[in-house]
């Protein structure tokens, strides 16, 4: 390993996804940094660092899913325990950033969140983020400082080729995903297709029409993330209704709340491939789900952080 700014480096975790720290941390060879994260009565958030950080390459692992606020806030309190305990260098490793989804003003008065978040990790202390499929690729510009981020599609690539599908079509389930869709589809050297729907409220989709052709293809949804899973297990229906084959899905964030599982367990979706960026408790864990872990990509990136290597020579 090259020397790179520090002499050392160390691995912390809130509690918002401590199995995924600890897988991390084992890869980079290291045991997870020493520190608790409680609460006292009245539900305000106490941080505690047991161990030394001063001068030190610190990187805190916690992803802002539910409950987002509070993960958020942990983050939050650990970067400015770290800063006035003179830290070297705070890295903010979010594997799924929250409250991107507010990524810009649609309508008079609308907040813009993910500005808001970026604003607030700055303000705390953090000097780098390192995160995977934000919401929206701008976002990056919310922030001055340094943003890595990572992209999932390789990880599903990689487990689609092995499965060896024939007839294979990659389908966009909203015109969101388009990019994602087509970037999948160039590496599974397939065609893609496109779910044309609008959005009538908040966490509700009617599916309209699909552009390309699906009929006895083997079709996989790729998206960023599945959150009441109503887009994805509508656009699945609606392409086994038009003459698909089989409906397979994938997504990076698996956040599956309200009636994510059941809308699921009873849709087209013959397998659904999710990246662990959030965890998901046993209980929602059904048989049609497959779960690949990101640690090993996460790992690799912040020892090249560290090293001062390259990032993007992990996607060439």
């Amino acid at each position: 390993m090259k020397a790179g700014a520090f002499t050392d480096f160390k691995v912390f975790a809130g509690n918002s996804h401590p199995q995924l720290a600890e897988e991390i941390a084992s890869i980079m060879g290291k045991p997870l940094g020493k520190a608790t994260v409680n609460t006292f009565s009245d539900g305000e958030i106490s941080v505690n660092l047991w161990e030394t950080v001063r001068g030190v390459d610190c990187y805190i692992v916690q992803s802002t899913c539910d409950p987002v606020n509070n993960n958020l806030m942990e983050l939050l309190i650990m970067v400015d325990a770290m800063k006035r305990a003179s830290a070297g260098r705070i890295n903010a490793v979010i594997p799924y950033y929250g409250y991107a989804r507010q990524d810009r003003k649609t309508k008079a008065r609308d907040p813009i969140t993910s500005k808001l978040v970026a604003d607030l990790l700055v303000a705390a202390g953090v000097d780098r983020v390192v995160t995977m499929d934000l919401h929206a690729a701008q976002i990056q510009g919310y922030f001055n400082i340094p943003v890595d981020h990572l992209v999932g599609m390789p990880i599903l690539v990689k487990y689609y080729k092995e499965k060896n599908l024939d007839d294979l079509v990659v389908v966009s389930p909203d015109h969101g995903s388009v990019t994602r869709a087509r970037n999948v589809a160039q590496f599974l050297d397939c065609p893609i297709a496109i779910v044309d729907k609008r959005r009538p409220e908040p966490n509700k989709s009617e599916i309209m029409n699909i552009i390309g052709n699906i009929e006895g293809k083997n079709c996989i949804l790729i998206d960023d993330m599945i959150d009441t899973a109503g887009t994805i297990t509508n656009a699945a229906n609606a392409l086994k209704d038009l003459g698909a084959k089989a409906v397979y899905a994938g997504a990076t964030h698996p956040i599956l709340s309200g009636p994510a599982i059941e809308r699921i367990e009873n849709s087209a979706i013959e397998e659904l491939v999710l990246l662990n960026t959030t965890p998901i408790a046993e209980e929602k864990k059904i048989d049609k789900m497959k779960i690949l872990s990101v640690a090993p990509l996460f790992a690799e990136a912040m020892i090249r952080i560290f090293t001062n290597d390259s990032i993007s020579k992990l996607f060439d």
